[in-house]
C-alpha cells in the first residue's frame, strides 16, 4: 500500500468544521484523496476536519492555500479496509439490513437485505444519516411504492439498493466523485441489483440522464447542508406533484434552515428522523395534483408516523 499523509485541522464549531470540508473538496488547488468532520470534544461541542492525501508535499500545499494551522501525519501502512470490516456489525434500519461480506452467517430472513463493504466510498449504512434515509424510506414504502427514483451522491449506493431492491424498478443514481460510481454498480452486481441499477458520475443535477428519467416520485439526497440549501430548486422541479425528496448529511441545527429553503418551492415537511446529532427529513411537492398523482406516493399521512419520530409540520 502506497504512503497516505493525514492533516488535521484545529477544532472548532461543527459550521466551521463542515465549511472547511466544503472549501477542500471545492478547491481548485487541492487535490485530496477523502475529506471527513470528526467530533473531538462532545461537552465543547468541537469538530474537526481531516483531510487525506497521497504525498505530504499535497497535504503541505493545501495548508498553506487554505491558510490554515494543522497537522501532517503519514497515515500507518495497514490494510483499513479489512480492520474497519471487523467491527462492523450489520446494520438494521427499519426493514432493511445491511451486511459485510464477513457477516453473510448474520444475514436474517424476510426484509431488504444487501451486503456492503466498507471501501473506498462513503456509506455502508452505520452512519446516522443513511440509517435515518433508510428507516424513513421504509416509512412511507408502507404508503406506496414509487415508480421514479433519483439517489443524488450515492456513495456506494446504499439507498438506491434499497430502493431498487424494495420497489423492484430502476433507479438512478449520481455521484460527483467517479470511484463512488464505479463502487454503486459494483455492489449492484453483488446484490444481483445492476439490470435496476444506472449509475452516471454528475456534478450537481447537470446530466441528461438525470432530466431524462424526471419527474420523480422520490429523491434521495444524503448529501450536506449546504448543497442542499443549493438545490432546493433543482430538487423541487424534478419532482412529480405528490412526489418526496428525502433529504440527510445535515445536523439537528441546520433543520430549520433546510427545511424552510424547501418549504419557499413548496414543499412541505411530512416526517423526520434524528439520530445522534444528524437528521434525516422527507418533504413532499404539493400542487393542484399532489392529492391524487398519476403515480408516486398519494397525499402522506402524517398523523400515522411511527412512535418516536418527531415530525416537523
Amino acid at each position: 500500500m502506497s504512503a497516505r499523509f493525514i492533516l488535521t485541522c484545529p477544532a472548532q464549531s461543527l459550521d466551521a468544521a463542515q465549511a472547511l470540508a466544503d472549501d477542500i473538496e471545492s478547491h481548485i488547488a487541492i487535490d485530496a484523496l477523502a475529506v471527513a468532520v470528526n467530533e473531538v470534544d462532545e461537552e465543547r461541542a468541537l469538530w474537526n476536519t481531516v483531510a487525506y492525501f497521497s504525498e505530504e508535499g499535497a497535504a503541505t500545499a493545501a495548508r498553506d492555500a487554505l491558510k490554515i494551522a494543522g497537522d501532517i501525519t503519514p497515515l500507518p501502512d495497514v490494510d483499513w479496509v479489512r480492520q474497519s470490516l471487523q467491527g462492523l456489525a450489520p446494520v438494521i434500519a427499519g426493514r432493511f439490513q445491511l451486511y459485510g461480506s464477513h457477516d453473510r452467517a448474520r444475514r436474517r430472513a424476510g426484509g431488504f437485505s444487501f451486503e456492503i463493504d466498507a471501501g473506498t466510498a462513503f456509506g455502508t449504512g452505520h452512519h446516522g444519516t443513511t440509517a435515518g434515509c433508510l428507516i424513513v424510506f421504509d416509512r412511507l414504502l408502507k404508503q406506496k411504492r414509487p415508480r421514479r427514483v433519483f439517489d443524488l451522491g450515492c456513495g456506494t449506493g446504499v439507498l438506491a439498493l434499497a430502493a431498487a431492491q424494495a420497489t423492484a424498478t430502476k433507479v438512478l443514481a449520481t455521484d460527483i466523485d467517479p470511484e463512488a460510481v464505479r463502487v454503486t454498480k459494483l455492489n449492484a452486481s453483488r446484490n444481483r441489483l445492476a439490470p435496476r441499477i444506472h449509475a452516471v458520475t454528475a456534478v450537481g443535477l447537470h446530466h441528461p440522464a438525470i432530466r431524462a428519467a424526471a419527474p420523480y416520485d422520490l429523491i434521495f439526497a444524503n448529501i450536506l447542508a449546504r448543497p442542499l440549501a443549493s438545490l432546493a430548486q433543482g430538487l423541487s422541479q424534478l419532482l412529480a406533484p405528490g412526489g418526496i425528496v428525502i433529504l440527510s448529511g445535515l445536523t439537528r441545527e441546520q433543520l430549520r434552515w433546510i427545511v424552510a429553503c424547501y418549504r419557499a418551492r413548496g414543499l412541505i415537511p411530512v416526517t423526520s428522523i434524528k439520530i445522534e446529532n444528524w437528521v434525516a427529513v422527507a418533504l413532499q411537492r404539493t400542487g393542484i395534483n399532489a392529492k391524487r398523482p398519476k403515480h408516486g406516493f398519494g397525499r402522506f399521512n402524517v398523523s400515522a408516523a411511527a412512535p418516536g419520530w418527531e415530525l416537523d409540520q
